[in-house]
């Protein structure tokens, strides 16, 4: 298997330069590291870095391109900020009149729509668009979605063309061969990424510094859970939360992570065991982001439970479902 980049040059295509998202290039970077730009030691390409404080194109950037291409692995999950990336984007490729070309991808948690839909005042890069946590596109469809519905700074659309998967169907078991980020090693860590990544603003581990990335959750407390890990500094996690404590919990290596979907059974259990207050928030803003509202967590230090919470992000979620079949590329 070959990189994109290595590929068009290999055909002869005329590569001008390399845009690079969280995790780099090549996908090797630590979730939240620092990015720069670089230059690739494959193919001699200068790496313009989208992370950081510079997330979007310029005009510079984009002087003497004729196109972009955009070819990422996606999990269809709105705070992987790969989707972040494609709106800021669309958005250079708009504002300098330069068309973009999507090699669309699967979505392998792309058989449902669940989460609260993001609330515009909480807009982050892990949350830019008003769409639930699990948003049931790829990012050719989510592409057409940002286009259509005008969600670009100042109404502006792209001038956006899709090349579709071939034989991809939503309900389709979706297996990713390649890790998309270093914390997402497997299909097991990717279906749980839903359900275990609001953890990342509380002082639960959800696996970095293990190999079982987010399929595994623990407090260093004891009686937490009957399963027990100690996070330690290791490649894609060199500071990971809980670093050389013994955490306890549950190991998620196993379970039917399709049947599970999104869930709040483990974010709820581990409140409950913190003593269900505030200081289960590590960084309340961020969990805010994460959940793109600030009403889950006031529903949790309420009291209310997964049924009471799942109830009130309904009525959007309803509105969200009929608005995205306009956009589908796929059954």
């Amino acid at each position: 298997k070959t990189h994109l980049a290595d590929s068009l040059l290999a055909s002869g295509v005329q590569v001008t330069k390399i845009f690079a998202p969280e995790h780099g290039f090549r996908g090797s970077a630590d979730a939240g590291a620092h990015v720069d730009d670089s230059v690739d030691q494959k193919t001699g390409l200068p790496i313009i870095s989208l992370y950081g404080t510079h997330k979007k194109p310029t005009q510079d950037d984009l002087k003497n391109v004729e196109m972009v291409v955009f070819d990422i692995q996606d999990v269809g999950v709105r705070f992987y900020t790969y989707s972040s990336t494609l709106h800021y984007v669309m958005e250079a490729c708009a504002e300098n009149k330069v068309p973009l070309l999507i090699l669309d991808r699967t979505n392998p948690n792309g058989h449902y729509v669940d989460g609260p839909v993001l609330d515009r005042q909480f807009a982050s890069f892990v949350g830019l668009n008003p769409i639930p946590i699990v948003h049931g596109c790829t990012l050719g469809e989510l592409a057409k979605m940002i286009n259509g519905e005008g969600w670009l700074a100042n109404q502006l659309v792209c001038d956006l063309k899709v090349i579709p998967v071939q034989n991809y169907t939503h309900d389709a078991f979706v297996h990713i061969s390649i890790p998309p980020s270093p914390n997402l090693p497997n299909d097991q860590s990717i279906g749980l990424y839903p359900s275990l990544c609001l953890f990342e603003a509380t002082p639960v581990s959800i696996g970095r510094g293990t190999n079982t990335q987010f399929q595994v959750a623990g407090l260093p407390l004891e009686g937490a859970g009957d399963y027990h890990f100690t996070p330690v500094p290791m490649a894609g996690a060199m500071d990971p939360p809980q670093k050389g404590k013994l955490c306890f919990g549950f190991n998620l290596t196993t379970i039917p992570v399709r049947q599970l979907g999104f869930s709040l059974k483990y974010l709820l259990y581990f409140f409950n065991k913190m003593g269900k207050n505030e200081s289960f928030f590590s960084s309340p803003s961020f969990f805010d982001k994460l959940a793109g509202t600030d009403t889950l967590r006031k529903q949790m230090l309420a009291g209310q439970t997964e049924t009471q919470i799942r109830a009130s992000w309904e009525p959007a979620l309803k509105v969200y479902t009929q608005m995205r079949l306009r956009y589908l590329l796929y059954k």
